[in-house]
């Protein structure tokens, strides 16, 4: 299972984008799927994770603003960002994991500016 993510771009504070990663390879549906970003000068850090049966998980920053979801037919994961504030801005990164696979995009910037 290979990421590749697209969508980023340019978003004026208080708008949405949405983020898709479509992944590569058999067994996509067994895979937890996972959005992170890193800042500039800072670590990568969990933005959302949907695991194989749906269950999703959320950092406090984003919860109630984003929404994370899968599309097993489409072998495709998504982000939809609502409401974006400046500090969302990063390179945001795809993630699959299942039990010692670990595989990663190689990121999408998004800038939140007006």
């Amino acid at each position: 299972v290979q990421p590749v993510e697209s969508g980023g771009g340019l978003v004026q504070p208080g708008g949405s984008l949405r983020l898709s990663c479509a992944a590569s390879g058999t067994m996509f549906s067994i895979y937890t799927m996972g959005w992170y970003r890193q800042a500039p000068g800072k670590q990568r850090e969990l933005v959302a994770r949907i695991a194989s049966g749906g269950g999703t998980n959320y950092a406090d920053s984003v919860k109630g603003r984003f929404t994370i979801s899968r599309d097993n037919a489409k072998n495709t994961v998504y982000l939809q960002m609502n409401s974006r504030k400046p500090g969302d801005t990063a390179v945001y990164y795809c993630n699959a994991k299942w039990i010692a696979r670990d595989y990663w995009g190689q990121g999408t910037q998004v800038t939140v500016s007006s």
